[in-house]
């Protein structure tokens, strides 16, 4: 008689979930704050996979975003998604203090953790990153998720640095925009860090070495495609995985690498798709007719699959 093989053991949920959506901001028709869209929007993304959201990054329009809209959208979004999903406060700024503040004030609103990028435009060194990295991670009790996005900030968080700043109890995460692939693998090879690909393209390359999902500025638009190639790996069919996240390139493409910043990509499909959104804050300006009619097409192609 054939013992049966043992039924394998699930690995613990992550603390901030692995299927995240960067969030946009909706806004109004004359550009205020949507609360109301805020949770129309959070409700169909956890809807359709989101376990985690993510306000006010890059893509959630945090530099045009006043602090107290910033508290408003993480209350508002709490209140909408419950325990049902995790609520992630983006809180970066160039400035420790600000930064500090900014993550007391998540923590007040009733955010469960916090994304915090590297300080931009002063490009500190190494020792400065991590010192400012310590003073937010102990300035309240949230977990707090790394973000490593060189392109935007000027200066990385170093694979040694990452490695240092793991030993604080309360950084557990990382959302890894660097495009450096060995770098996240020795970082995963040496901590517990949960590693999230933040850029769509890594999304199943990254979970495939041992990452914990993603931080996904497309999963705006097709949230449940995108978690359904996380769920296709954890099931053993790679197969089906793989071509999940192909048939995603081009319309990830389309949002994120077509010369429009992801937010205004994702707003004017969201727009068009009749879901919350609204415009963009200016320096932003709103996607024209042709890049929104090709977004458009490439969406529904995808859909139809």
């Amino acid at each position: 008689m054939t013992t049966p093989p043992p039924t394998p053991t699930l690995a613990p949920a992550p603390l901030l979930g692995r299927a995240l959506c960067a969030m946009i901001t909706p806004f109004t028709p004359t550009g205020a704050l949507d609360l109301d869209g805020a949770r129309h929007l959070a409700t169909h993304l956890v809807a359709n996979g989101c376990d985690g959201l993510v306000l006010s990054g890059t893509t959630g329009e945090s530099p045009t975003t006043t602090d107290a809209e910033k508290s408003a959208l993480v209350a508002a979004v709490k209140e909408a998604v419950g325990d049902r999903a995790k609520v992630v406060a983006g809180i970066g700024t160039p400035d420790t203090r600000h930064t500090a503040e900014l993550a007391r004030e998540a923590e007040k609103a009733g955010a469960d953790g916090l994304l915090v990028v590297s300080p931009y435009y002063s490009r500190p060194p190494q020792d400065a990153i991590e010192a400012h990295f310590r003073q937010i991670a102990d300035a309240c009790e949230l977990p707090l998720m790394l973000y490593d996005i060189p392109a935007r900030t000027g200066t990385r968080i170093e694979p040694e640095t990452i490695l240092r700043l793991a030993d604080h109890p309360r950084i557990v995460a990382v959302k890894d925009c660097s495009q450096d692939f060995l770098g996240a693998q020795k970082v995963l090879a040496r901590t517990a860090l949960a590693y999230y690909a933040g850029c769509d393209e890594h999304n199943l390359a990254l979970y495939a070495v041992g990452g914990t999902g993603y931080v996904s500025t497309v999963a705006n638009v097709i949230p449940a495609h995108l978690r359904a190639v996380l769920d296709a790996f954890d099931a053993g069919d790679t197969v089906r995985a793989a071509r999940l996240q192909q048939q995603a390139t081009s319309l990830i493409e389309a949002t994120m690498s077509a010369g429009l910043p992801g937010t205004v990509t994702v707003k004017a499909l969201l727009n068009e798709l009749a879901l919350p959104a609204g415009p963009v804050r200016a320096p932003l300006q709103p996607a024209g007719r042709g890049p929104t009619d090709e977004l458009l097409s490439l969406h529904g192609s995808l859909i139809s699959m």
